[in-house]
């Protein structure tokens, strides 16, 4: 069973689509207490959407699932973030600038900052080749390479040393399309809206 996060943003209808066109069973988490490894009665969790970083994160704290997922990745639980999912994982971003001094942090998951395109019109909307920078990924096999996703974003994750990043994508600079390490994943790219070659890169994940 595929545990899908809602925490009030869009795409959740997409994600939960795809899923069924796989055949695989997924269902809305009821909330943070689903998320305990040792009790939870999913095997993997869904982050997806769109959304602001800083909403993200707000609603994240207020219902309880920051820690929830903190703890979950901590496990080396399978999780894969989708968009703002990829996002959630740094230690903060652009996009949430410092108020009154303090900054917006997030999940702190990943080191690392999430960062604005500088000079292009944003946000990228549309299809991008995405290319593997290190072999053996589970996420990509069976994948042409590079491989075309659909994209819609005004910022990029922007990984502490290279550990994390699996796949780049170029958009005026070549930047973090997708990261893997143990059970955890996250693109920026969206695998529900990308066709056939999106639902084979969600059946990857989730037979992984």
């Amino acid at each position: 069973m595929i545990g899908v996060v809602n925490y009030g943003a869009g795409n959740l209808g997409s994600v939960m689509n795809a899923l069924a066109r796989l055949g695989l069973s997924a269902r809305f988490a009821a909330g943070p207490d689903e998320l305990s490894p040792a009790v939870s009665p999913f095997e993997r969790i869904i982050f997806p959407g769109d959304g602001h970083f800083t909403a993200a994160m707000e609603s994240l704290e207020q219902s309880g699932y920051a820690q929830a997922l903190q703890e979950w990745i901590a496990a080396d639980k399978p999780f894969l973030g989708i968009c703002i999912g990829l996002q959630i994982l740094f230690d903060s971003s652009e996009e949430a600038p410092p108020v009154n001094g303090k900054i917006r942090q997030g999940l702190q998951v990943i080191p690392g900052q999430v960062r604005r395109f500088p000079g292009r019109k944003v946000p990228q909307i549309g299809w991008n080749s995405t290319s593997l920078v290190r072999s053996g990924s589970k996420l990509f096999q069976g994948l042409p390479e590079p491989a075309f996703f659909y994209y819609i974003h005004s910022y990029y994750a922007d990984p502490e040393g290279s550990g994390f990043t699996v796949a780049e994508a170029v958009y005026d600079l070549p930047y973090c399309a997708a990261v893997e390490r143990g059970a955890l994943a996250a693109v920026q790219f969206h695998p529900e809206k990308s066709g056939a070659l999106g639902l084979k890169f969600l059946e990857n994940w989730a037979r992984a």
